[in-house]
């Protein structure tokens, strides 16, 4: 859970989450275009590759090679289970 926290932690992270959740299965090429027209993000294609392999070691995202391209996809579960964790202790504190 921690890997979690930490990739949250990022701006630049969760500015290509937001990306993905507007637009999923973007390549690394898009995803830098998207990130500079959009939040002004003026990162080399390098820094943006490293915030997507901590993203994917958090399992916040997932890949697919197709041909020469890899495609990112957001994973949301990982997510959803520190919202239930929380979820959980408050439904416990109220029955």
């Amino acid at each position: 859970m921690g890997d979690i926290f930490k990739a949250l932690a990022d701006p630049t992270r969760r500015k290509i989450l937001d990306e993905l959740t507007d637009r999923n299965g973007q390549t690394l090429f898009e995803i830098c275009s998207r990130l500079a027209m959009k939040h002004q993000l003026a990162s080399s294609r390098q820094a943006i590759s490293q915030h997507l392999d901590l993203l994917e070691g958090a399992g916040l995202i997932e890949t697919r090679r197709e041909g020469r391209f890899k495609f990112h996809y957001i994973n949301a579960e990982p997510l959803e289970r520190i919202a239930d964790r929380w979820r959980r202790r408050t439904d416990e504190e109220t029955s």
